[in-house]
C-alpha cells in the first residue's frame, strides 16, 4: 500500500514539478548574470537596476520550491532514490538562490563603475561570465538526464574560471600599484570577478549534488573530477 502511494501518478507529478522548478530557477539566474554583465559592458545602469528588482522573483521561487520539497518530505515520506532527489533538490535550490544574489552583487558594482571612466577594456570578465553560464546549464542538464559526464564538465570549467579570476587580480593589482587613483575602480572590478568565481563554485555545488543523486556518494570534498574515479 505504501509503495503504491509513492509511485502514484500524482506523486510523480509532484517530483516532476520540483525538477521543472529547478530548471526554471536556473534559467532565471543565468539570465540575471547575462543582464548584469551586459549592464557593465554597455554601461547600462537601468538594466542593472532591473537585475536587482527581478531578484525578488528568484527569491519567491526559491521559497516556493523549498516549501514544496518540505511538503513532499512530510506527506509522502519518500525513500531510496526519491529521498535522495528531494534532499538534493533542496540543496540545489539553495545554490541557485545564491547565484541570483551574486548576479545582484555584480549589478550593484556595475552601477558604481558606470558612474566613472572605464578603467580598462573588459576582456576576461565576459569570458568568465560565459563560462559560469555554461556551468549552470551543464549542471542542470546533468540533473535532468542523470548524466555524470555533464557534471564532470562543470568540474573542468571551474578551474578555468579560477585561473581567470587570479589573472584579473594580478592585472588589477599592477594597475593599483602604478596609479593609486584607480584603486576604487580596480577593487570594484575585482569584486565582480570574485562574484563570478563564487557563481562557478555554486554551479559546481549543483554538479556535486547530481553526482550524489546518481551514485549515492558525496564528492563535495574532492578537488577534481579525476578524483571521482580513484
Amino acid at each position: 500500500m505504501e509503495e503504491r502511494k509513492h509511485t502514484s501518478s500524482h506523486y510523480e507529478m509532484e517530483l516532476r514539478e520540483v525538477k521543472n522548478g529547478l530548471i526554471y530557477l536556473g534559467a532565471l539566474t543565468e539570465q540575471a548574470i547575462q543582464k548584469a554583465m551586459k549592464s557593465l559592458l554597455e554601461r547600462n545602469s537601468e538594466l542593472a537596476r532591473k537585475v536587482i528588482t527581478d531578484d525578488a522573483e528568484i527569491d519567491k521561487l526559491d521559497n516556493e520550491l523549498e516549501d514544496r520539497c518540505v511538503r513532499i518530505l512530510a506527506l509522502r515520506q519518500p525513500t531510496a532514490i526519491d529521498l535522495r532527489f528531494i534532499t538534493t533538490a533542496i540543496k540545489i535550490n539553495g545554490h541557485m538562490e545564491r547565484i541570483g544574489d551574486m548576479a545582484v552583487n555584480i549589478a550593484e558594482k556595475a552601477i558604481m563603475l558606470n558612474e566613472e571612466p572605464q578603467l580598462k577594456p573588459y576582456i576576461d570578465l565576459p569570458r568568465m561570465a560565459e563560462l559560469v553560464g555554461e556551468m549552470i546549464k551543464y549542471s542542470l542538464d546533468a540533473l535532468v538526464r542523470n548524466d555524470l559526464a555533464l557534471a564532470e564538465k562543470v568540474w573542468q570549467k571551474e578551474q578555468i574560471v579560477d585561473d581567470l579570476n587570479e589573472q584579473i587580480f594580478r592585472e588589477l593589482l599592477t594597475f593599483m600599484i602604478e596609479d593609486p587613483k584607480v584603486i576604487h575602480r580596480a577593487i570594484l572590478i575585482m569584486q565582480i570577478s570574485k562574484n563570478l568565481e563564487r557563481i562557478a563554485d555554486h554551479a559546481k555545488g549543483v554538479a556535486d549534488m547530481v553526482m550524489y543523486l546518481v551514485t549515492g556518494e558525496s564528492v563535495r570534498h574532492q578537488s577534481s573530477a579525476g578524483n571521482l574515479k580513484n
